[in-house]
């Protein structure tokens, strides 16, 4: 299974992209592919057409609700990777993935590697 974060979901949508074409691979071959609500919300915030949106839910469904466990364990992260400033949405898109047992896809691994040693795993 594999979670996209919102950089490599905007990337991905943009046709001839090499996001675009890493998650028409996985998608062929039956990987399931998912995302947690933090990142449903990153993205439809926008600014991105309705079209667009409605072109996202299609191909990926419901996003992955934040649960407590979800959320705990992102608090977690979060005062474990020094409770920096606007890095709670990053502790709770890796949380999501984590919980899943999910590789996480983003164009952003500097933001995301330092949740390696607890369990995440980047595309």
């Amino acid at each position: 299974m594999r979670h996209l974060d919102t950089s490599f979901l905007i990337r991905a949508l943009v046709v001839g992209s090499a996001e675009g074409k890493a998650l028409a691979a996985w998608m062929r071959a039956g990987d399931p592919i998912t995302l947690s609500a933090v990142v449903w919300a990153e993205f439809a915030c926008g600014p991105v057409p309705p079209s667009v949106v409605e072109r996202a839910r299609t191909l990926f469904g419901e996003p992955v609700p934040l649960d407590g466990a979800q959320a705990d364990l992102a608090a977690s992260l979060f005062n474990a990777s020094g409770r920096r400033r606007g890095s709670l949405a990053d502790c709770m898109v890796a949380s999501a993935a984590i919980r899943e047992n999910a590789t996480l896809a983003t164009v952003n691994k500097d933001d995301f590697k330092r949740f390696v040693a607890a369990g995440l795993a980047l595309a």
